[in-house]
């Protein structure tokens, strides 16, 4: 089995010579090619509760602990009480979205209200009800693979991934397909905010520009379900009461934001990295294509190997102990699944992609009531889209270098060329 070594040099060999207490992690000379796994290796080893000062690239961010071991991770996840997503959910604010609009989509709240804003869509999301919608999905799948017609090569980033999970996800709001490009687009773009491609405009952009175009194109889909109610998504958000009262507005724009982000860029970016592995490794790739059932177990792996967001994080609510180390209180706490799901207290070979292993991770979270509401729905996509592709073309192959998104937040590439025929 190939070891997969992408974006390891960025990472182990610049900070190889440097004191582990040195280490800034989020200094983006590390992430240039993904995510730095030799570092995080370092850190694992050498210090598993990190302190990531302040640092001049960055003088308005302030100092934060990475959590790298999957224990750890675990902990930090089940105890809402000590570790508060209120505050932010990532590890520099300029990674995505201002704190207020963080705080009106229920992955930045804390109980009581995140509890009963999430449980609004839990029941549409539950396995038995996304297995329904299977046919639906696999004729999304196909239809843009038949799409391609006779071509002989395609980036599977921007050709098949985001078309196929952009209609699904929209589908599930009420967007009609002739808006998914333009969706997509905006996600890309606050998502991966330091990468030129995806967002030429930076930080400045986003507000300037995206977020208005997301709340004047919310605004409309918002308005058209007031008066005319339908039985998707966005209309569950209008028409929403908690504790006896209608959302407001900017929630409402937020709850659907959440929903359509997380939809466009997870199950994206999870296939095409687990789908560059696969293709990596000609052994695996044909054990897949003599028994298309490992093809559950290549989900799996894929997402322990290539969680589709880098991080997330919490804040002490007051001083506390992680590990033997002190936490004091408001001090920013990262839990990276990058670094988590190849432990080496956990895994055998963690850097090695192996579709037999049939090992649990932590690419959804580590439980906790912040546990993905759409880890059946990312399943289920995960699974038709390694089924048709490699179905429908059993002789694809990599066809260039990939590019990593440059971003220490959501972990994808954004271009995998391939040749799908000989």
């Amino acid at each position: 089995m190939a070891k997969q070594q992408q974006a390891t040099a960025s990472g182990g060999e610049v900070a190889s010579g440097v004191p582990i207490e040195s280490v800034q992690i989020a200094d983006d000379e590390f992430w240039a090619d993904g995510p730095p796994y030799e570092l995080f290796k370092r850190m694992r080893s050498e210090c598993p509760i990190h302190w990531s000062p302040a640092i001049e690239q960055y003088p308005d961010e302030e100092g934060f602990w990475s959590v790298t071991q999957a224990d750890d991770v675990h902990t930090v996840s089940h105890d809402w009480k000590t570790y508060s997503s209120a505050q932010g959910i990532t590890a520099l604010t300029h990674s995505v979205l201002p704190l207020e609009l963080q705080q009106a989509m229920f992955i930045g709240m804390d109980p009581p209200k995140h509890d009963r804003l999430k449980a609004l869509f839990q029941r549409g999301f539950t396995p038995k009800r996304i297995a329904a919608h299977e046919d639906a999905i696999r004729a999304i799948t196909v239809d843009v693979l038949d799409g391609l017609g006779d071509r002989d090569t395609c980036d599977l980033v921007s050709e098949v991934a985001q078309p196929v999970v952009s209609r699904v996800i929209h589908s599930f709001m009420g967007i009609p397909p002739e808006d998914d490009a333009d969706w997509a687009r905006l996600m890309n773009s606050v998502l991966a905010v330091n990468d030129p491609d995806l967002n030429p405009g930076g930080q400045q952009a986003i507000m300037e520009k995206d977020v208005p175009e997301i709340f004047e194109r919310c605004g409309k889909l918002i308005a058209d379900r007031r008066e005319n109610p339908t039985d998707d998504l966005t209309s569950v958000l209008v028409h929403a009461e908690i504790d006896g009262e209608r959302l407001e507005e900017h929630e409402i724009v937020m709850g659907f934001f959440l929903l359509v982000a997380a939809g466009n860029d997870s199950t994206k970016a999870t296939y095409c990295s687990g789908m560059q592995a696969i293709l990596q490794d000609p052994a695996q790739k044909r054990m897949l294509l003599d028994d298309p059932g490992l093809i559950g177990d290549a989900v799996e792996e894929s997402l322990r190997m290539f969680p589709a967001f880098a991080h997330f994080r919490r804040t002490a609510t007051g001083d506390t102990e992680l590990s033997g180390q002190t936490i004091r209180a408001g001090e920013k706490v990262v839990m990276w699944y990058v670094s988590s799901n190849r432990d080496e207290t956990r895994y055998e070979d963690a850097d090695e992609f192996d579709l037999t292993r049939r090992a649990e991770h932590q690419a959804f979270g580590a439980g906790g009531r912040h546990f993905c509401l759409g880890t059946a729905l990312a399943r289920l996509e995960l699974r038709i889209l390694i089924e048709e592709t490699l179905k429908r073309y059993p002789e694809i192959a990599l066809d260039g270098r990939p590019a990593h998104a440059a971003t220490q937040f959501v972990n994808q590439l954004k271009s995998l060329p391939v040749r799908l025929r000989p």
